[in-house]
């Protein structure tokens, strides 16, 4: 394996870590975040690291552990999640395949000394869809203590994803995701990847956020995740990416209208269902309803 990577720094501009993603299939964003943003994350998240018992099953690792709901757990992965670099980066990852993307998980994972290597994956195959000519996700690995060789760092297969992921056998020798607290790991969900094996003496913590296409079911129900009444209190642009937005035409709706009007209770009389069209749609049904109104004025053709 191979752990001379190629580095995007953070203040390059955008389009070298984009450039990366799309030839490589992943890209390593050196200091993304500062690393005390880390470490305070990973301050609050310490209690439910302990209590949270090892997974069940040989995909999630007998010597890991797993939990999510993270934007209730530290009031700093907010910060994370709406990173601005990042979220332009899944955007434009993720953009032609929808109108809007959403948040598909925000995780918490600990490696214990003696964990496995996991089984390498692509988090694409959640979903039946077409392979090779649609992207369905994007994920960020954020280290939460230093990813090495020794400890499980991420193991990625450079230019395994897109029509790749057709392929049985990766051309690319994998590399390993040395990376340090504030860096970030981005890669596609048809980049082949798996957590290494954890052989030194102490865990190995990370968070992974991922982003997918708007109309997808995403990986985390993010309805049961943050109800009404919790995500009422993000910020509006949060909400919506936690699915309190509609993604147009109607899609995600609740009585007809976009779910974040259960932000103020769940309404105690009937409401009116109301369009939510993209402007083309919007465009191209003024323009059929005029001509039904110049034909026949009611809706029915003239004689």
């Amino acid at each position: 394996m191979i752990t001379d990577i190629a580095p995007v720094d953070s203040h390059q501009p955008p389009s070298a870590s984009m450039r990366a993603l799309k030839e490589n299939g992943y890209a390593i964003v050196r200091e993304a975040v500062p690393a005390e943003l880390i470490a305070a994350i990973d301050r609050d998240l310490d209690p439910r690291y302990a209590a949270t018992p090892f997974c069940e099953g040989g995909f999630y690792g007998t010597r890991t552990k797993r939990f999510g709901r993270l934007l209730i757990r530290s009031p700093h992965v907010g910060a994370l999640v709406m990173n601005p670099a990042i979220l332009a980066l899944a955007e434009a990852a993720l953009g032609d395949w929808c109108e809007r993307i959403q948040l598909n998980l925000a995780q918490a994972i600990e490696l214990h000394p003696g964990a496995l290597p996991q089984f390498p994956h692509r988090d694409q195959d959640m979903w039946q869809g077409t392979l090779g000519e649609v992207e369905y996700l994007v994920n960020v690995m954020w280290p939460l203590t230093p990813f090495t060789t020794e400890n499980g760092a991420t193991i990625i297969w450079p230019k395994s994803h897109g029509l790749e992921a057709l392929i049985e056998e990766p051309a690319e020798e994998p590399i390993i995701a040395e990376t340090m607290p504030g860096d970030a790991i981005v890669f596609l969900g048809s980049t082949l990847h798996g957590a290494g094996g954890n052989c030194s003496a102490s865990v190995r913590r990370g968070i992974i956020i991922s982003y997918c296409l708007g109309w997808l079911k995403p990986y985390e129900n993010q309805w049961l995740a943050y109800p009404p009444d919790v995500a009422k209190d993000f910020p509006p642009e949060l909400a919506a990416l936690t699915g309190y937005v509609q993604h147009r035409p109607n899609l995600g709706n609740f009585e007809g209208q976009c779910p974040s009007i259960l932000f103020r209770g769940y309404p105690p009389d009937p409401i009116a269902a109301v369009d939510a069209l993209r402007p083309d749609q919007q465009a191209l049904l003024a323009d059929y309803i005029g001509d039904q109104r110049s034909a026949g004025g009611d809706g029915t053709l003239a004689a």
